[in-house]
């Protein structure tokens, strides 16, 4: 348990982060689910939509430290090839 003040004040800094980044992950898999959703229906036009919404929220997570980079980097390429698959098939 914290007994000074400082030490204190740092734990009540920490639930509030801990809140802070817990929300700011879900929204992330939120975006990334909801990508994968719109996958499914074969929609070409709403899954770049929902790509570009899910990457720029996975970038700012990775600028902001909630996530490594090249996790984020990994989770953009894996999408992304999914995306390219859909084009592929509807092209064709």
């Amino acid at each position: 348990m914290a007994r000074t003040p400082q030490s204190r004040k740092r734990a009540r800094q920490n639930v509030k982060r801990r809140a802070r980044n817990m929300s700011q992950r879900a929204a992330v898999r939120t975006y990334i689910k909801k990508f994968y959703k719109v996958l499914e229906t074969g929609n070409l036009e709403a899954s770049i939509s929902a790509y570009r919404a899910a990457c720029s929220k996975i970038d700012r997570s990775a600028q902001k430290g909630l996530q490594h980079k090249n996790k984020a980097a990994r989770l953009k390429s894996r999408m992304n090839n999914r995306l390219k698959n859909l084009a592929d098939s509807t092209a064709s």
